[in-house]
């Protein structure tokens, strides 16, 4: 028990330092195996400072591996790939591709900003997987807060990816939310508005709107804990998904807040949750990917 309230203890303060742009997601890359593979850091995809991103290789020799794109969070307001090695290095090792973008923030964007970057990163993803052992037709989305949404967006509303000349229905296998701002009941704030638009075009920027059966697979993942994004954020989206035909499983865990949701990706914080466990495994199930195959 000493043990591990020590533990808890240092996850929450690793995870604490991370929220404020600290250090603490290099530390946590510092304790992720790579399985081989090698990162390739800073690669240009769009314009401008944050319009790079990382990449995390699986091991040399790999070929048709699931690529993974993941988007981190940061209330549109704050946020560095750097940050989050850590989670692409937890892909890396399973096997997958990862992809790691930056994107724009608010207030130089709004949230068709962060869309149109996000998309732009996935046309690179699909455009240079080969080069990096990855699948072009293996692709999935991922991603924690107001990566979630992206992520969700990207593969619900057809005309972000359409406007990079993919279709999300036929380009993208699947989608993994980590505690996703998804929708809210009621109206939305002056928060909301100033990134989304007026009230009146609020519900059209939220993915329930789009989604159909055709689209990607979903698993949406959110801690009871979480005091930040509401976590009755992933039963209604997935009941939106559901109503429609599509597939989506949905997990809720005890006691798990926020900014563990994501942490609990990296090798030293798995006890906290089984979320990287059950992240992993539905892409593989989705996919039909063995880890450990060439």
């Amino acid at each position: 028990m000493r043990k591990s309230g020590l533990l808890r203890r240092w996850a929450g303060l690793s995870m604490a330092l991370l929220l404020p742009g600290c250090s603490a997601g290099g530390t946590l890359a510092a304790f992720e195996p790579t399985g081989g593979g090698r990162a390739t850091i800073g690669v240009p995809f769009g314009v401008g400072p944050r319009g790079t991103l990382d990449v995390f290789a699986p091991k040399a020799g790999a070929t048709d591996r699931p690529v993974v794109v993941f988007f981190y969070g940061g209330g549109f307001r704050r946020g560095e790939k750097s940050m989050y090695a850590f989670v692409g290095k937890a892909l890396q090792a399973h096997g997958y591709l990862a992809v790691v973008p930056d994107y724009r923030l608010y207030p130089e964007v709004r949230y068709d900003g962060f869309l149109s970057d996000g998309a732009k990163a996935v046309r690179w993803a699909r455009d240079h997987a080969a080069e990096y052992g990855g699948d072009p037709k293996k692709i999935v989305l991922m991603g924690h807060s107001a990566g979630g949404y992206i992520a969700a967006m990207l593969a619900a509303d057809p005309r972000w990816l359409g406007a990079v000349g993919m279709d999300p229905r036929k380009d993208v296998v699947a989608w993994v939310g980590l505690a996703g701002g998804y929708g809210d009941v009621g109206p939305p704030s002056r928060r909301q508005t100033d990134l989304f638009g007026p009230q009146e075009a609020y519900a059209a920027t939220r993915p329930a709107a789009h989604v159909e059966k055709a689209s990607p697979a979903a698993l949406l993942i959110a801690g009871d804990g979480d005091g930040v994004v509401d976590p009755a954020n992933v039963d209604r989206l997935a009941e939106a998904i559901r109503k429609v035909g599509g597939r989506v499983e949905a997990r809720r865990y005890p006691r798990l807040g926020h900014t563990m949701t994501v942490g609990a990706m990296a090798a030293p914080l798995r006890f906290w949750a089984p979320v990287y466990r059950d992240a992993v495994a539905f892409i593989d199930t989705v996919i039909g990917f063995k880890p450990g195959a060439s």
